[in-house]
């Protein structure tokens, strides 16, 4: 939504009671009636858009549209000053208080922030700093990430929390203070010294990590997915019992000051911060105070460019002149300072027309409805089609072909569709259902198996699922058969070069000479990355056989457990759940697998071709030192390679996941790592080990004192 929902400034570095009003403008003609109309239809939108976001946390369009219609509204209102009214939603900041809870005046108002969009209107705000300064250069810009989350006013008596507050319209909010104490990093008690009266004013969020799990969760008990952290961490806080509070892992950090009493004097808006970090509080660490305008351009690009890196949501930057002193001079509109401005990133949520809802056949036959969409730029590229899940999440979503939805795409995370704008469904509207059969020349019906949520194709044979098969055994993860991918496999299929993963190895070359666009090095290329892949770990080796329910962590704790693929095959349900790791779901999967006269003839012909069957020696689970523990590995090491430091890791029962969450135990850092990798382990707080380090992890299970 605009900048009211994720970063407002109080009104402390000027006394209560100067906010200046907007100038009266001259007058002018006469709005023509089309204008006139156009105006009070925004009004109706943007109150109708304001009470759904602030009040109900469920969002009913797009926040770039939301902006639109607050820079039409402004448009129209500078255009034709007889319109002006106070009341209007572009004047007023938004979000009336909930009657559930006790309301709170804020003793300083909660402004809001005003927008740019581009350097131009950058420019344009320092420009008139600058006048406003009666030509006074600015000597330092203090900037801060925009948190996506819900403003928040904490208020410390004596260093004792005893009140905290949402925002509301800026004058009034909401008493959350038994759900805002369930918030681990938001202290109870300040330390001595602490000033008599302390109002911090900053954000409540959900982490990326959190709201990823509570959605697993949500998809697994079969219920609708949350549209984004921002309302959940909202809905989180508005919950009648603070217990369901505590449950959602909220954070919070500090980013002003409201109301103070026997504080020392403090200058700048950067020093308020650290007084705030010296007493406990939770101070973001990304502020940086720069010396001019370009350096806060620079300061812009690098966050647009990294937004994703961090363990929570951001939507733009909020750039404040630091001078407390300047500030006063500048003061206030009646919604915002004129000292302070949110840039906002491009959005990352748009509405697009539904043309088409299809399934498509995984291959693990696995039945997955997405979106076939009018094309629509968002999160940086052109999306065309997005996930709806499965079919629980369509009839939970109600989205329909010809629907206008909201489309949500953050970085390289697949497109999502959030939920259709009802108000623009068609009046011919009907619900989609979910295909009985596959879509494939078979036509097999469609399975849904107990409490799966998904849908599967059960013909060993369907085309769909094959391909999709040996795309993933010729995967990354699995076989890594380099310049084997989607395109090449299918055409190997058509052909019928390929009937199953064992004729991977026993490709017609002849055949494939004839094919246009595979000259002779091409080939070479291609049969020396299949040979290359024979000596894969058998662990790999499992993921490429794909069998359902059995994933990465599983399939190693199987390679190690057994030690070889035959000695695997003969085991039975009860020995393959002794593994630790392994649960009844997983055995019971990998039983059936190897009972399949199907599955064993293809093992039989990776057999012929020599594919390794060996594993690591199997290991007691007493030597399990790192049960339970999480060990992401980025960079270069000198003595392991990647593969072997995974597999070092896995061998002694812990995991080796590819990303860094909440969740993870530590970070092994080698040569030229991964700079997501480490920003995120710095910003959750992860320890991070060298390879001395990590050598003395895998030895005790401990790490380094």
């Amino acid at each position: 939504m605009s900048s009211e929902g994720s970063h407002t400034c109080s009104g402390l570095s000027y006394p209560a009671g100067t906010i200046g009003l907007v100038p009266t403008l001259p007058p002018s003609e006469p709005a023509p009636p089309e204008d006139i109309a156009r105006l009070a239809e925004l009004r109706g939108l943007l109150t109708a858009a304001n009470s759904a976001y602030y009040e109900n946390d469920a969002p009913t369009v797009p926040d770039a549209t939301y902006d639109a219609w607050v820079r039409e509204a402004e448009s129209l209102e500078a255009r034709y000053p007889l319109l002006d009214d106070p009341e209007s939603p572009t004047k007023r900041v938004s979000g009336t208080p909930v009657a559930a809870f006790s309301p709170v005046a804020h003793v300083i108002p909660m402004m809001s922030l005003d927008n740019a969009f581009d350097f131009r209107e950058l420019d344009a705000w320092a420009e008139r700093a600058v006048r406003g300064l009666g030509g006074v250069a600015v000597p330092a810009f203090a900037c801060e990430l925009k948190f996506d989350g819900l403003a928040m006013s904490i208020r410390y008596e004596r260093g004792r929390l005893v009140r905290a507050a949402t925002r509301g319209d800026g004058r009034v909010g909401e008493d959350v203070t038994a759900n805002v104490r369930t918030i681990a990093s938001v202290p109870h008690t300040l330390p001595a010294g602490a000033p008599a009266v302390l109002e911090v004013r900053g954000e409540v969020f959900m982490p990326v990590a959190v709201f990823a799990d509570l959605n697993a969760a949500q998809e697994a008990a079969g219920k609708p997915r949350y549209a984004n952290p921002r309302n959940t961490a909202a809905g989180s806080l508005r919950q009648k019992n603070p217990a369901v509070t505590a449950s959602r892992e909220l954070a919070f950090f500090a980013y002003g000051l409201g109301e103070v009493a026997g504080a020392p004097e403090i200058t700048a808006h950067s020093g308020a911060l650290e007084v705030l970090r010296s007493l406990g509080l939770p101070v973001n660490d990304e502020l940086r105070v720069v010396d001019d305008l370009e350096a806060v351009k620079a300061y812009i690009t690098h966050r647009v460019e990294h937004r994703h890196d961090l363990a929570y949501e951001i939507d733009g930057v909020v750039i404040k002149i630091d001078d407390l002193a300047q500030q006063r001079v500048l003061g206030s509109t009646s919604r915002a300072p004129k000292w302070a401005i949110a840039y906002k990133f491009p959005p990352e949520e748009k509405t697009t027309r539904l043309r088409a809802i299809h399934v498509s056949i995984g291959g693990k036959g696995k039945a997955t409805p997405f979106a076939e969409l009018e094309p629509v730029f968002v999160g940086g590229s052109t999306v065309g089609m997005a996930t709806l899940h499965n079919e629980d999440q369509v009839r939970l979503k109600d989205v329909r072909p010809g629907d206008l939805v909201i489309v949500r795409k953050a970085g390289d995370v697949i497109p999502e569709v959030l939920g259709p704008v009802l108000a623009e469904r068609p009046a011919d509207s009907r619900p989609w259902v979910f295909p009985a059969f596959c879509s494939c020349p078979l036509q097999s019906p469609l399975v849904r198996e107990g409490s799966d949520a998904a849908h599967y194709c059960p013909h060993a044979e369907c085309p769909f699922q094959l391909a999709g098969w040996i795309e993933h055994f010729a995967g990354r993860s699995a076989m890594d058969i380099e310049g084997f991918g989607e395109q090449r496999v299918r055409i190997f299929c058509e052909l019928g070069l390929l009937r199953d993963i064992g004729d991977v190895y026993a490709i017609d070359w002849d055949r494939v000479r004839a094919l246009e666009g595979f000259g002779d090095t091409s080939i070479r290329n291609l049969q020396s990355a299949i040979d290359g892949s024979k000596s894969r770990s058998l662990g790999r080796l499992l993921i490429g056989l794909n069998i359902r329910h059995l994933g990465d962590a599983g399939a190693e704790w199987l390679a190690t457990g057994f030690g070889h693929l035959d000695r695997l095959i003969a085991a039975n349900e009860d020995q393959l759940g002794s593994v630790p790791g392994i649960g009844p779901v997983i055995a019971k999967s990998v039983a059936a697998y190897f009972c399949d006269e199907r599955h064993l003839a293809i093992i039989d012909k990776l057999r012929a071709a020599g594919v390794n069957f060996v594993g690591p020696e199997p290991v007691e689970p007493s030597s399990h030192i790192l049960s339970g523990k999480s060990v992401v590995v980025t960079g270069t090491l000198v003595g392991f390679t990647r593969e072997e430091a995974e597999s070092a890791i896995k061998s002694r029962g812990g995991k080796s996941p590819g990303s860094v969450s909440k969740s993870t135990t530590a970070v092994v850092v080698g040569d030229s790592p991964g700079a997501s990798k480490l920003t995120k382990a710095e910003s959750l707080g992860v320890p991070v080990l060298d390879e001395a380090a990590f050598v003395h992890l895998l030895d005790t299970g401990e790490l380094p004192g």
